[in-house]
């Protein structure tokens, strides 16, 4: 059986948004075990039903916040649900690791507690953004769990990337393209010229340069960036595009009769269009690089995206994708 721990204290709706999410996930995976970290008396008040060999709660009397310095945070508060998920992950009892809570200290519980896989440079951060292409979904790596990077880091980030493409997703060829600021190859600075010539001589399906205007296209099924810029363009994205759609929703609503009577006919089609830029189904943000499936899903999700990231880390581990990783690595390094 497989076994997913879960900092169930992480999170603007935990622990009850955990709770039913797992409930609904361990419905549809029979052969996975989840066990939930924290304050058990709140969780047990959120249980819909009894427990069950598939849950196991665990106590953990602290509580890493949002504004807690992550690295200082994980060696403090060793009690806490993140910490004790993440050793239990280290420890061989659980296969990975999921949390909602503070990014900073996800990150460094994946690297510092459950640690890098051999020949890893620096473990780097992957949500999966919506876009208007067919498939309606691309990867962009790093989004800002490295600040400063060399070449030969992002070089590294599009190969896992690509693996976990192929791997989770079933993509022949992924697309990969280097987020810069001109399409041309001379564009960006040293590092974005020197990673876009050892892109260009890898075995990756490479394409080029990619603007940020371009993102949501969905060119490419991958984008490579450092960590800075990726973190600057996925706030941009999803910042953009909430404020988009409640425009939108406020403008149809408060102008008058005749509007409100045509956004009731165009109803249809907006909820299309809400439905594609949805993140909730493209499950959570992975930390590649890692020994162990760690990801973080927004602290703002209920039960919906939840459950789709438990999904996600299921297929992580029933495709074998840490093995998949390691052999990738070791073909490196001869």
């Amino acid at each position: 059986m497989r076994t997913i721990a879960i900092d169930a204290m992480g999170g603007e709706h935990a622990p009850a948004a955990i709770v039913e999410a797992v409930w609904q996930a361990k419905a549809k995976l029979p052969q996975t075990k989840f066990v939930l970290f924290g304050q058990v008396e709140q969780i047990k008040a959120c249980l819909p039903g009894p427990l069950d060999d598939q849950v196991e709660l665990v106590q953990a009397s602290e509580i890493i916040k949002d504004e807690d310095e992550p690295v200082k945070s994980i060696r403090r508060k060793k009690d806490s649900s993140l910490v004790r998920a993440a050793n239990y992950v280290k420890a061989g009892k659980a296969d990975a690791l999921l949390s909602l809570g503070n990014t900073g200290a996800l990150l460094a519980s994946g690297i510092f507690i459950i640690g890098r896989l051999k020949g890893v440079k620096r473990p780097a951060l992957m949500p999966t953004l919506p876009a208007t292409s067919e498939r309606g979904s691309f990867h962009i790596i790093d989004v800002g769990a490295n600040a400063e990077a060399k070449p030969e880091y992002l070089l590294q980030w599009a190969e896992l990337a690509a693996l976990y493409a192929q791997t989770i997703e079933h993509i022949d060829q992924p697309k990969v393209g280097l987020l810069n600021n001109g399409a041309e190859s001379d564009k960006g600075d040293p590092l974005h010229q020197t990673a876009y010539q050892l892109l260009s001589a890898s075995q990756l399906n490479f394409t080029g340069n990619i603007e940020a205007n371009e993102l949501l296209l969905g060119k490419n099924d991958i984008v490579v960036s450092d960590g800075f810029s990726g973190n600057v363009a996925l706030k941009s994205v999803e910042g953009g595009t909430t404020i988009l759609m409640k425009q939108i929703k406020s403008a149809l609503v408060n102008s008058g009769l005749k509007t409100k009577i045509g956004a009731a006919m165009i109803k249809p089609a907006l909820v299309k269009v809400l439905h594609k830029f949805s993140t909730a189904r493209h499950g959570g943000a992975v930390l590649l690089g890692v020994a162990a499936p760690v990801v973080k899903t927004h602290g703002r999700s209920d039960a919906k995206p939840i459950y789709y990231t438990l999904l996600q880390l299921d297929q992580m581990l029933s495709e074998q994708l840490i093995q998949k990783f390691e052999a990738k690595l070791s073909q490196t390094e001869k």
